[in-house]
Protein backbone atom coordinates (compact mmCIF):
# COMPACT_ATOMS: atom_id res chain seq x y z
CA UNK A 1 0.00 0.00 0.00
CA UNK A 2 1.29 3.01 -1.45
CA UNK A 3 2.16 6.15 1.49
CA UNK A 4 -0.26 9.21 1.60
CA UNK A 5 1.01 12.18 0.49
CA UNK A 6 -1.25 14.33 3.09
CA UNK A 7 -2.23 14.05 6.48
CA UNK A 8 -6.06 14.94 5.74
CA UNK A 9 -5.58 15.10 1.46
CA UNK A 10 -9.57 16.73 1.73
CA UNK A 11 -8.87 19.63 3.44
CA UNK A 12 -5.23 20.53 2.91
CA UNK A 13 -5.93 20.70 -1.20
CA UNK A 14 -10.15 21.81 -0.74
CA UNK A 15 -10.47 23.99 -3.70
CA UNK A 16 -9.38 28.01 -2.92
CA UNK A 17 -13.59 28.46 -3.48
CA UNK A 18 -14.52 26.25 -1.44
CA UNK A 19 -12.43 26.52 1.37
CA UNK A 20 -13.31 30.68 1.09
CA UNK A 21 -17.10 29.34 1.56
CA UNK A 22 -15.58 27.18 4.03
CA UNK A 23 -14.32 30.24 6.30
CA UNK A 24 -17.26 32.26 5.54
CA UNK A 25 -19.66 29.45 7.03
CA UNK A 26 -17.42 29.00 10.14
CA UNK A 27 -16.74 32.64 10.49
CA UNK A 28 -20.30 33.38 11.06
CA UNK A 29 -21.06 30.54 13.30
CA UNK A 30 -18.04 32.08 15.64
CA UNK A 31 -19.08 35.26 15.38
CA UNK A 32 -22.97 34.18 16.89
CA UNK A 33 -21.39 32.34 19.32
CA UNK A 34 -18.79 34.71 20.52
CA UNK A 35 -21.33 37.08 20.91
CA UNK A 36 -24.33 35.13 22.11
CA UNK A 37 -21.52 33.53 25.09
CA UNK A 38 -18.83 36.10 25.69
CA UNK A 39 -19.37 39.30 27.88
CA UNK A 40 -16.59 41.05 26.33
CA UNK A 41 -17.73 40.35 22.09
CA UNK A 42 -20.90 41.53 22.68
CA UNK A 43 -20.29 44.48 24.93
CA UNK A 44 -17.46 45.29 21.87
CA UNK A 45 -20.23 44.28 19.15
CA UNK A 46 -22.55 46.82 20.22
CA UNK A 47 -20.53 49.81 20.95
CA UNK A 48 -19.25 49.47 17.22
CA UNK A 49 -22.51 49.29 16.34
CA UNK A 50 -22.59 45.54 14.75
CA UNK A 51 -24.15 42.14 15.52
CA UNK A 52 -23.45 38.66 13.85
CA UNK A 53 -26.24 39.40 11.26
CA UNK A 54 -24.18 42.00 10.06
CA UNK A 55 -21.43 39.59 8.90
CA UNK A 56 -22.36 37.76 5.50
CA UNK A 57 -19.47 37.44 2.72
CA UNK A 58 -15.54 37.44 4.17
CA UNK A 59 -14.85 41.08 3.45
CA UNK A 60 -17.76 41.80 6.09
CA UNK A 61 -14.71 40.90 8.54
CA UNK A 62 -13.57 44.20 8.07
CA UNK A 63 -16.40 46.13 9.81
CA UNK A 64 -15.71 44.35 12.66
CA UNK A 65 -13.64 45.66 15.69
CA UNK A 66 -9.96 44.83 16.68
CA UNK A 67 -8.47 42.35 19.49
CA UNK A 68 -5.02 42.37 20.60
CA UNK A 69 -2.56 41.78 23.92
CA UNK A 70 -3.61 45.16 25.26
CA UNK A 71 -7.24 43.72 25.27
CA UNK A 72 -6.47 40.56 26.19
CA UNK A 73 -4.58 42.08 29.33
CA UNK A 74 -7.26 44.24 30.35
CA UNK A 75 -10.20 41.63 30.13
CA UNK A 76 -8.40 38.95 31.95
CA UNK A 77 -8.68 41.36 34.76
CA UNK A 78 -12.74 41.74 34.25
CA UNK A 79 -13.33 38.96 36.57
CA UNK A 80 -12.36 35.06 37.36
CA UNK A 81 -9.34 33.29 36.35
CA UNK A 82 -9.84 33.91 32.36
CA UNK A 83 -11.63 37.32 32.27
CA UNK A 84 -14.84 38.01 30.14
CA UNK A 85 -13.48 37.29 26.74
CA UNK A 86 -13.98 33.37 27.84
CA UNK A 87 -17.17 32.31 26.04
CA UNK A 88 -17.91 28.92 27.56
CA UNK A 89 -17.83 27.81 31.60
CA UNK A 90 -14.65 27.35 33.04
CA UNK A 91 -15.63 23.61 33.61
CA UNK A 92 -15.51 23.08 29.84
CA UNK A 93 -11.67 24.35 29.94
CA UNK A 94 -9.16 21.69 30.03
CA UNK A 95 -5.86 23.29 29.28
CA UNK A 96 -4.14 26.48 29.84
CA UNK A 97 -1.02 27.91 28.49
CA UNK A 98 0.24 31.27 29.15
CA UNK A 99 2.50 34.17 27.39
CA UNK A 100 5.71 34.93 28.34
CA UNK A 101 4.28 37.83 29.73
CA UNK A 102 7.90 40.17 27.59
CA UNK A 103 5.53 42.92 26.79
CA UNK A 104 3.19 42.89 29.92
CA UNK A 105 1.34 41.02 32.29
CA UNK A 106 1.23 37.05 31.07
CA UNK A 107 -2.03 36.33 29.08
CA UNK A 108 -3.72 33.12 29.48
CA UNK A 109 -5.16 31.20 26.65
CA UNK A 110 -7.68 28.60 27.40
CA UNK A 111 -9.01 25.47 25.03
CA UNK A 112 -11.89 23.00 25.65
CA UNK A 113 -11.11 19.77 25.01
CA UNK A 114 -12.43 20.22 21.24
CA UNK A 115 -10.31 23.03 20.59
CA UNK A 116 -7.43 21.02 22.23
CA UNK A 117 -7.79 17.30 20.30
CA UNK A 118 -8.68 20.14 16.61
CA UNK A 119 -5.22 21.52 17.56
CA UNK A 120 -3.22 18.09 18.36
CA UNK A 121 -4.85 17.38 14.47
CA UNK A 122 -3.14 20.84 13.01
CA UNK A 123 -0.03 19.39 14.83
CA UNK A 124 -0.06 15.84 13.15
CA UNK A 125 -0.95 17.85 9.64
CA UNK A 126 2.17 20.58 10.16
CA UNK A 127 4.80 17.10 10.83
CA UNK A 128 3.51 15.12 8.50
CA UNK A 129 3.66 17.81 5.65
CA UNK A 130 7.30 18.20 7.63
CA UNK A 131 8.29 14.76 6.54
CA UNK A 132 7.50 12.79 9.79
CA UNK A 133 6.48 9.32 9.80
CA UNK A 134 5.65 6.60 12.17
CA UNK A 135 8.86 5.12 11.74
CA UNK A 136 10.73 8.12 12.90
CA UNK A 137 11.88 8.93 16.51
CA UNK A 138 11.38 12.70 17.76
CA UNK A 139 12.99 14.94 19.79
CA UNK A 140 10.62 17.44 21.33
CA UNK A 141 13.38 20.19 22.53
CA UNK A 142 10.58 23.15 23.53
CA UNK A 143 9.70 24.41 27.12
CA UNK A 144 7.12 22.81 28.91
CA UNK A 145 6.46 25.27 31.47
CA UNK A 146 3.06 26.93 30.59
CA UNK A 147 4.27 27.53 26.90
CA UNK A 148 1.83 26.68 24.33
CA UNK A 149 4.32 24.89 22.18
CA UNK A 150 5.13 22.28 24.63
CA UNK A 151 1.70 20.18 24.02
CA UNK A 152 2.41 20.08 20.46
CA UNK A 153 4.52 17.09 21.01
CA UNK A 154 0.95 15.15 21.36
CA UNK A 155 0.57 16.03 17.18
CA UNK A 156 3.38 13.92 17.04
CA UNK A 157 2.80 11.20 18.59
CA UNK A 158 -0.82 11.00 17.20
CA UNK A 159 1.07 10.89 14.16
CA UNK A 160 2.58 7.39 15.18
CA UNK A 161 6.25 9.02 15.95
CA UNK A 162 8.64 7.48 18.34
CA UNK A 163 8.40 10.56 20.51
CA UNK A 164 11.37 11.90 23.21
CA UNK A 165 9.81 14.59 25.83
CA UNK A 166 13.52 16.30 26.57
CA UNK A 167 11.79 19.45 27.14
CA UNK A 168 14.51 22.24 27.78
CA UNK A 169 17.57 20.22 28.94
CA UNK A 170 20.56 21.31 29.51
CA UNK A 171 22.95 20.85 25.97
CA UNK A 172 24.92 18.41 26.84
CA UNK A 173 22.25 16.36 28.52
CA UNK A 174 20.65 16.80 24.76
CA UNK A 175 23.45 15.97 23.09
CA UNK A 176 23.67 12.85 25.11
CA UNK A 177 19.81 11.93 24.00
CA UNK A 178 20.68 12.71 20.63
CA UNK A 179 23.76 10.25 20.55
CA UNK A 180 22.48 7.79 22.52
CA UNK A 181 18.85 7.52 21.03
CA UNK A 182 19.43 8.08 17.53
CA UNK A 183 16.60 10.27 17.22
CA UNK A 184 15.87 11.63 13.51
CA UNK A 185 13.74 14.58 14.07
CA UNK A 186 14.12 17.43 16.46
CA UNK A 187 12.28 21.00 17.36
CA UNK A 188 14.36 24.08 18.81
CA UNK A 189 14.34 27.58 17.52
CA UNK A 190 17.53 28.39 14.98
CA UNK A 191 19.76 30.29 17.58
CA UNK A 192 19.85 26.77 19.59
CA UNK A 193 20.25 24.58 16.57
CA UNK A 194 23.09 26.78 15.62
CA UNK A 195 24.37 26.45 19.32
CA UNK A 196 23.79 23.12 19.65
CA UNK A 197 25.62 21.94 16.74
CA UNK A 198 28.58 24.05 18.09
CA UNK A 199 28.43 22.36 21.24
CA UNK A 200 28.77 19.18 19.42
CA UNK A 201 31.58 19.95 17.57
CA UNK A 202 33.47 21.35 20.66
CA UNK A 203 32.55 18.30 22.38
CA UNK A 204 34.14 16.27 19.53
CA UNK A 205 30.42 15.41 18.36
CA UNK A 206 30.12 15.98 14.27
CA UNK A 207 26.22 16.30 13.97
CA UNK A 208 26.41 15.53 10.45
CA UNK A 209 28.23 12.15 11.09
CA UNK A 210 27.80 10.88 14.70
CA UNK A 211 24.21 11.64 14.91
CA UNK A 212 21.16 10.51 13.08
CA UNK A 213 18.93 13.88 12.43
CA UNK A 214 17.85 14.38 9.12
CA UNK A 215 15.27 16.94 9.77
CA UNK A 216 15.00 20.36 12.22
CA UNK A 217 12.05 21.58 13.03
CA UNK A 218 12.31 25.32 14.42
CA UNK A 219 10.18 28.24 15.58
CA UNK A 220 10.12 31.47 17.59
CA UNK A 221 12.23 33.30 15.38
CA UNK A 222 12.16 34.30 11.78
CA UNK A 223 15.65 32.67 10.95
CA UNK A 224 14.41 29.37 9.26
CA UNK A 225 11.99 31.10 6.94
CA UNK A 226 15.43 33.13 5.71
CA UNK A 227 17.57 31.11 3.47
CA UNK A 228 21.23 31.78 4.19
CA UNK A 229 20.25 31.31 7.83
CA UNK A 230 18.12 27.67 7.14
CA UNK A 231 21.15 26.80 4.64
CA UNK A 232 24.03 27.57 7.33
CA UNK A 233 22.29 25.17 9.64
CA UNK A 234 21.30 22.20 7.02
CA UNK A 235 25.01 22.30 6.36
CA UNK A 236 26.11 21.91 10.12
CA UNK A 237 23.45 19.37 10.74
CA UNK A 238 23.43 17.49 7.14
CA UNK A 239 19.59 17.80 7.65
CA UNK A 240 16.25 19.73 6.76
CA UNK A 241 15.09 22.42 8.02
CA UNK A 242 11.59 23.48 8.15
CA UNK A 243 9.83 26.74 10.17
CA UNK A 244 7.22 26.30 11.67
CA UNK A 245 4.95 29.42 13.23
CA UNK A 246 2.38 29.67 16.23
CA UNK A 247 1.46 32.22 19.13
CA UNK A 248 -0.15 31.42 22.27
CA UNK A 249 -3.13 33.20 21.49
CA UNK A 250 -4.35 30.69 19.13
CA UNK A 251 -2.61 27.95 19.58
CA UNK A 252 0.66 26.01 19.18
CA UNK A 253 2.47 25.75 15.53
CA UNK A 254 -0.94 26.86 13.28
CA UNK A 255 1.39 27.06 10.19
CA UNK A 256 4.79 25.29 8.40
CA UNK A 257 6.60 24.40 5.81
CA UNK A 258 5.98 21.65 3.00
CA UNK A 259 8.70 20.78 1.08
CA UNK A 260 8.91 23.15 -1.45
CA UNK A 261 9.84 25.64 1.38
CA UNK A 262 8.11 28.46 0.01
CA UNK A 263 6.68 29.67 2.86
CA UNK A 264 4.42 28.75 5.50
CA UNK A 265 0.65 26.69 4.85
CA UNK A 266 -1.18 28.49 7.46
CA UNK A 267 -4.47 26.31 8.90
CA UNK A 268 -7.02 28.46 7.31
CA UNK A 269 -9.93 25.67 7.81
CA UNK A 270 -8.71 27.50 11.33
CA UNK A 271 -8.14 30.76 10.96
CA UNK A 272 -8.79 33.64 8.94
CA UNK A 273 -5.88 35.78 7.84
CA UNK A 274 -5.92 39.36 6.75
CA UNK A 275 -2.63 41.73 5.95
CA UNK A 276 -3.20 45.54 7.00
CA UNK A 277 -1.18 48.34 6.56
CA UNK A 278 0.24 49.18 9.94
CA UNK A 279 -0.83 53.32 9.86
CA UNK A 280 -4.20 52.75 8.17
CA UNK A 281 -5.45 49.24 8.81
CA UNK A 282 -6.61 49.06 5.28
CA UNK A 283 -5.78 45.60 3.43
CA UNK A 284 -3.14 44.90 1.08
CA UNK A 285 -2.86 42.75 -1.86
CA UNK A 286 -1.42 39.56 -1.58
CA UNK A 287 2.49 39.62 -1.43
CA UNK A 288 2.78 43.33 0.36
CA UNK A 289 3.79 43.53 3.64
CA UNK A 290 1.60 44.57 6.69
CA UNK A 291 0.61 43.42 9.75
CA UNK A 292 -0.44 39.84 10.11
CA UNK A 293 -4.39 40.06 11.92
CA UNK A 294 -6.00 36.63 12.83
CA UNK A 295 -9.44 35.49 13.46
CA UNK A 296 -10.02 31.67 14.69
CA UNK A 297 -12.96 30.37 13.31
CA UNK A 298 -13.63 27.27 15.79
CA UNK A 299 -11.73 28.07 18.80
CA UNK A 300 -14.44 28.20 21.20
CA UNK A 301 -12.96 28.99 24.79
CA UNK A 302 -11.89 32.04 23.72
CA UNK A 303 -12.92 33.46 20.13
CA UNK A 304 -10.10 36.11 18.90
CA UNK A 305 -11.71 38.24 16.24
CA UNK A 306 -9.94 40.31 14.28
CA UNK A 307 -6.56 39.71 16.73
CA UNK A 308 -3.53 42.25 15.63
CA UNK A 309 -0.45 40.42 16.42
CA UNK A 310 2.12 42.85 15.38
CA UNK A 311 3.46 40.30 13.12
CA UNK A 312 4.88 41.90 9.94
CA UNK A 313 4.25 39.63 7.11
CA UNK A 314 2.83 38.82 3.69
CA UNK A 315 0.38 36.20 2.49
CA UNK A 316 0.40 33.69 -0.82
CA UNK A 317 -2.99 32.57 -1.78
CA UNK A 318 -2.05 30.91 -5.09
CA UNK A 319 -1.37 27.21 -5.06
CA UNK A 320 1.85 25.31 -3.76
CA UNK A 321 3.69 22.77 -5.80
CA UNK A 322 3.29 20.50 -3.06
CA UNK A 323 -0.44 20.48 -4.23
CA UNK A 324 -1.85 22.18 -1.11
CA UNK A 325 -4.40 25.18 -0.84
CA UNK A 326 -4.41 27.18 1.92
CA UNK A 327 -2.24 30.23 2.02
CA UNK A 328 1.69 30.81 2.62
CA UNK A 329 2.81 33.37 5.08
CA UNK A 330 5.75 34.81 5.05
CA UNK A 331 6.73 36.55 8.51
CA UNK A 332 9.50 39.02 8.13
CA UNK A 333 9.63 40.62 11.84
CA UNK A 334 7.98 41.92 14.86
CA UNK A 335 6.53 45.90 14.55
CA UNK A 336 8.21 46.53 17.46
CA UNK A 337 11.18 45.07 16.41
CA UNK A 338 11.54 47.14 13.12
CA UNK A 339 13.34 50.63 12.64
CA UNK A 340 13.67 53.01 10.04
CA UNK A 341 16.88 54.66 8.82
CA UNK A 342 17.20 56.92 5.95
CA UNK A 343 13.28 56.28 5.33
CA UNK A 344 13.92 52.83 5.30
CA UNK A 345 12.20 50.27 7.21
CA UNK A 346 14.55 47.76 8.17
CA UNK A 347 13.91 44.60 9.99
CA UNK A 348 16.91 42.26 11.70
CA UNK A 349 15.84 39.31 9.55
CA UNK A 350 16.31 41.55 6.58
CA UNK A 351 20.27 42.01 8.32
CA UNK A 352 20.73 38.32 9.30
CA UNK A 353 20.25 37.57 5.26
CA UNK A 354 23.37 39.10 4.80
CA UNK A 355 25.05 38.20 7.58
CA UNK A 356 24.48 34.19 7.41
CA UNK A 357 25.51 34.82 3.43
CA UNK A 358 28.83 36.53 4.00
CA UNK A 359 32.50 34.51 4.33
CA UNK A 360 34.66 35.08 7.10
CA UNK A 361 32.30 35.80 9.68
CA UNK A 362 30.49 33.32 12.02
CA UNK A 363 27.03 34.56 11.48
CA UNK A 364 26.45 35.77 14.98
CA UNK A 365 25.44 39.45 15.50
CA UNK A 366 24.29 41.83 17.53
CA UNK A 367 22.33 45.22 16.22
CA UNK A 368 23.15 48.85 18.23
CA UNK A 369 19.92 51.63 17.44
CA UNK A 370 21.39 54.93 18.36
CA UNK A 371 21.00 58.33 17.86
CA UNK A 372 23.18 61.19 15.70
CA UNK A 373 21.99 64.60 14.55
CA UNK A 374 18.61 63.62 15.45
CA UNK A 375 18.36 60.27 12.79
CA UNK A 376 18.40 56.90 13.61
CA UNK A 377 21.59 55.21 12.59
CA UNK A 378 22.65 51.39 13.57
CA UNK A 379 26.14 49.81 14.59
CA UNK A 380 26.54 45.90 13.79
CA UNK A 381 29.26 43.55 15.65
CA UNK A 382 29.78 40.35 14.46
CA UNK A 383 32.41 37.89 15.13
CA UNK A 384 35.24 37.13 12.59
CA UNK A 385 35.81 33.34 11.99
CA UNK A 386 39.24 31.76 13.73
CA UNK A 387 39.91 30.95 10.13
CA UNK A 388 39.84 34.54 8.19
CA UNK A 389 43.27 36.19 7.71
CA UNK A 390 41.36 39.54 6.02
CA UNK A 391 42.33 42.47 7.77
CA UNK A 392 39.31 43.76 9.86
CA UNK A 393 39.10 47.20 7.67
CA UNK A 394 39.20 45.12 5.04
CA UNK A 395 36.29 42.89 6.38
CA UNK A 396 34.23 45.87 7.92
CA UNK A 397 34.42 47.67 3.97
CA UNK A 398 32.95 43.87 3.03
CA UNK A 399 29.89 43.81 5.47
CA UNK A 400 29.35 47.39 5.04
CA UNK A 401 29.02 47.32 1.46
CA UNK A 402 26.41 44.11 1.09
CA UNK A 403 24.61 45.63 3.50
CA UNK A 404 24.12 48.88 1.57
CA UNK A 405 23.69 46.60 -1.24
CA UNK A 406 20.39 44.51 0.66
CA UNK A 407 18.96 47.24 2.54
CA UNK A 408 20.33 50.75 0.73
CA UNK A 409 21.62 51.66 3.72
CA UNK A 410 25.17 51.11 5.78
CA UNK A 411 25.17 50.86 9.34
CA UNK A 412 26.83 53.67 10.68
CA UNK A 413 29.88 51.20 12.13
CA UNK A 414 31.19 48.02 12.05
CA UNK A 415 32.40 46.32 15.29
CA UNK A 416 34.48 43.04 14.64
CA UNK A 417 35.01 40.54 17.90
CA UNK A 418 36.38 37.45 18.19
CA UNK A 419 34.99 33.79 17.27
CA UNK A 420 32.80 33.55 20.56
CA UNK A 421 32.63 36.81 22.05
CA UNK A 422 28.72 37.40 21.39
CA UNK A 423 26.79 35.51 23.69
CA UNK A 424 24.84 32.31 22.44
CA UNK A 425 21.29 31.93 22.75
CA UNK A 426 20.15 28.53 24.00
CA UNK A 427 16.33 29.60 23.34
CA UNK A 428 15.54 33.16 21.41
CA UNK A 429 18.36 35.14 20.82
CA UNK A 430 18.45 39.02 21.57
CA UNK A 431 20.17 40.72 18.25
CA UNK A 432 18.62 44.12 18.85
CA UNK A 433 19.60 46.72 21.95
CA UNK A 434 17.68 49.88 21.82
CA UNK A 435 20.13 52.97 23.13
CA UNK A 436 17.86 55.67 21.99
CA UNK A 437 16.56 58.23 24.37
CA UNK A 438 13.48 59.71 21.88
CA UNK A 439 10.58 57.63 20.45
CA UNK A 440 9.85 57.71 16.81
CA UNK A 441 6.72 56.75 15.10
CA UNK A 442 6.51 54.13 12.55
Amino acid sequence: MSEKKYWDEKIETLPRADLEELQRRELKDILTFAYSNSAYYKEAFNAAGLTPADFNQLEDIQKFPFTNKATQRERQAKGGLLGDMIAVSEDDVVFVSASSGSTGVPTLSPFTKQDFDEWQDVESRLFYGAGMRKHDRYVHALNFSLFVGGPDVIGAQNLGALCIWAGTVPSERLLFILKEFQPTIIWTTPSYALYLGETALKMGIDPAKDLAIRTIIVAGEPGGSIGTTRETIEKVWNAELYDFFGLSDIFGACAGMCEAKDGLHIAEDHILVEVLDVKTGAPLPDGERGELVYTTLRKKARPLIRFRTGDIGSVNREPCSCGRTHARIKIHGRLDDMFIVSGVNIFPSDIEFVIRGTSGITGEYLIRLYEQNHSVKYRLEIEKSDDNNEPDDLLKERVAAALKTRLGVKPGDVTILNDGDLERATHKAKRLIDERTLIYEI
